[in-house]
Formats: C-alpha cells, sequence, structure tokens
C-alpha cells in the first residue's frame, strides 16, 4: 500500500482546474509582486480569523520575526515560549538579539502551560510567545491575563494551527499578533513559502507592512530598518482558491484523527487529547508510543510514514547552547520529545490506509 506522510498532489488534483486557472490569470497579468490577490486574501483571512487587519509576508518565519520587530523587542529582552516547537520560534528571538525564555508544557496537549508562565517572569520580559502545537490550541485565557498582569505583549504562532478554535473564537484572534504560515504541508498550504501576520491593532499592522517592506511606505524613501518580506502574487492566488475549503479539510482530518483514536484504542500507545472548548485542525495525528524508536523503525519497514516532531527540545539544541539549559530543565517537554509519534494525516487518507497504519501498531505490541 502506497501511503504519504502528507498528500499535497492528492489534494491538488481534486482543485486542479481552479488552481491552474488562477496561476494562469497571474502569469498573463504580469503582476507577479504585490497583485491584486495579495490584498484579496489579506481580506478573506482577516474576515475568516475575526481581526481587523491581515498582512501577507514570505513564510511563517518571517511572520514571527516581523512581530517582534514591530513590538521593538531586540537586544537584552526576553521572551517567554515553549521549549517543544520548531525552531522557528525561538530561532526569530535569537536573530534579534533577544534570549528565549522556556516554561514547560501541558503532558495532554503539548502546548505551554500557563500555570508556569508567571514564575519565568523578569524585568527584561517582554512578550509570551504561545504555539499553537499540531493544531490544539493553547490556553489562551489565562496566558492573556498574566500577560495583562505584567504588561506584557502576546504573539500567537499559529503555523500548525490555521481554522482551529477555542471558545468559539478562532486562533490569532486572541494576542497582540498572530502568525500564520502556508507552507506546503500546512493545513492550508501555498506551492511554496509563504506566510501573514494578523492584528486588530492599525499601529502595529501598519509597522509590520512597513518593516516587511523595507522600512518604507513610499517607494526609495525608509524611515524604519526593515526586512525584504513578501507573499508573491502566485501563492496568494493559490491560497484564494485554497482557502474556502479550509474549513472542509480540517473537518475531514478531525474525522481521520476520530478513525485512528477508534482503531488504536486498546493499543498501549496514546492518542491526543483534545480539550473540551477547543476545535482541533490535527495538522499532526501525535500519539505518544512506548518503545518509540523501535516502533518507527518497525513502520518504516512496512513502507509507513511517521516522523517525530520534535526530538530535541529547543533548550538542549546545540544552536541554543549560550542559553545554558541543561537535560531536566523541562521534564515533561523532554519525556513528550522521548515519546511522540506522528502518523500520517492528511485530507485524502482513506479508512484502507488508516486500518492498515493501526494493524501495524498492533502487530508491533503484539495486539491481533
Amino acid at each position: 500500500m502506497k501511503l504519504q506522510m502528507v498528500d499535497v498532489v492528492g489534494q491538488y488534483r481534486h482543485i486542479k482546474p481552479a488552481v491552474d486557472a488562477a496561476v494562469l490569470r497571474v502569469l498573463d497579468s504580469g503582476q507577479f509582486i504585490n497583485g491584486p490577490d495579495v490584498g484579496e486574501l489579506e481580506c478573506t483571512l482577516a474576515g475568516y480569523l475575526g481581526v481587523k487587519y491581515a498582512a501577507g509576508c514570505a513564510s511563517g518565519t518571517d511572520a514571527l520575526q516581523i512581530a517582534m520587530m514591530a513590538l521593538g523587542i531586540g537586544p537584552g529582552d526576553e521572551v517567554i515560549t515553549t521549549p517543544f516547537t520548531f525552531v522557528a520560534t525561538a530561532e526569530t528571538i535569537g536573530l534579534l538579539g533577544a534570549r528565549p525564555v522556556y516554561v514547560d508544557i501541558d503532558p495532554l496537549t503539548f502546548n505551554i502551560d500557563p500555570r508556569l508562565i508567571e514564575a519565568a517572569i523578569t524585568p527584561r520580559t517582554r512578550a509570551i510567545i504561545p504555539v499553537h502545537l499540531y493544531g490544539h490550541p493553547a490556553d489562551m485565557d489565562p496566558i492573556l491575563a498574566v500577560a495583562h498582569k505584567h504588561g506584557l505583549r502576546v504573539i500567537e504562532d499559529a503555523a500548525q494551527a490555521l481554522g482551529a478554535s477555542s471558545g468559539g473564537r478562532k486562533v490569532c484572534s486572541f494576542g497582540d499578533i498572530g502568525c500564520i504560515s502556508f507552507f506546503p504541508s500546512k493545513n492550508l498550504g501555498a506551492f511554496g513559502d509563504g506566510g501573514m501576520m494578523v492584528t486588530n491593532d492599525q499601529t502595529l499592522d501598519t509597522r509590520m507592512r512597513m518593516i516587511a517592506a523595507h522600512g518604507s511606505t513610499v517607494r526609495y524613501y525608509h524611515e524604519i530598518l526593515g526586512v525584504n518580506s513578501r507573499l508573491d502574487t502566485l501563492q496568494a492566488a493559490i491560497l484564494r482558491v485554497k482557502a474556502p475549503h479550509l474549513d472542509a479539510w480540517n473537518a475531514a482530518r478531525r474525522k481521520a484523527a476520530e478513525q485512528y483514536t477508534a482503531l488504536l484504542k486498546g493499543t498501549p500507545v496514546t492518542p491526543p487529547s483534545t480539550e473540551p472548548h477547543c476545535e482541533h485542525i490535527f495538522h499532526q495525528y501525535t500519539i505518544r508510543a512506548p518503545r518509540r524508536d523501535e516502533l518507527a523503525a518497525y513502520l518504516k519497514e512496512r513502507g509507513i510514514p511517521h516522523a517525530i516532531y520534535y526530538p530535541v527540545p529547543l533548550h538542549l539544541q546545540q544552536a541554543f547552547a549560550m542559553s545554558g539549559g541543561r537535560k531536566g530543565d523541562f521534564p515533561v517537554t523532554e519525556r513528550a520529545a522521548a515519546e511522540v509519534l506522528s502518523l500520517p494525516m492528511h485530507t485524502e487518507l482513506t479508512q484502507e490506509q488508516l486500518v492498515f497504519i493501526a494493524d501495524a501498531i498492533k502487530g508491533f505490541y503484539g495486539i491481533r
């Protein structure tokens, strides 16, 4: 059986005529940079998320960096975040000369544990970056409460969670700024890199747009230091075609997750959990597995793709060695890094494929 971790080609085939027409329309227009599709997509997603402003950029990583630049975060500042996430979250903090300060995670959701944040705040703390990991919303109400108490800004890293919601509100609508990635494997993925920053603050929106355009609002007149970070028109046109399908695609992922969980019942693995007030969009279906590395090898032998997100917590990464992180600093994170395993998850999964994957896991653990 042929299986893929993410089937972007299969998804494309369902909408091929509309995508191809959108691409050809942009090619015929010659408006490859800042064409009308960019603004149209920004309006569409701002409305979808329930925010006032949205600004495209070149990647989710750029979105994080530009968001922090817009908030004036720089050398000597501290930003609180999770050690259990993709490197971009902390990488962008470090690139600005600030210091990532980690807080351990909740063992059920894998997101930052709000109960531990206040103890990590110092006079240098400027912001908190919660990550909505795997598509499950972070617990935003207590995060916002502690941020408000201490006068801190909140940047939501929603690279894996576009469309997820908590208490009926979409992620990206809680904090000062929300950051989105359109990497091809995301639930709403481009055919290349792309990102977006969203906010309800007009001043922040203006500043982020300036930063993304070399610190300029008028060409060749540069008011502040900026970067070159554009969402190109071709990607925006493709994303405009895909955006109306996002809720249906997320629902398909939830259905596949429910089937996985039912099929794996009775095995030693722990399926992902969803908090009652949250709507998970399952960018990943991530289990905790005893003898994880042996199971991974067993699945590989049988042609079943899988991934470990993430095998080394950020506080133990060599790139952040200057921060002095040591094993044992964040035990919940470190245990998760040793146990998590993500199974194939995309909109094209069939019941037959899900059963095949689950049966292989049962076979590994000697369950028939």
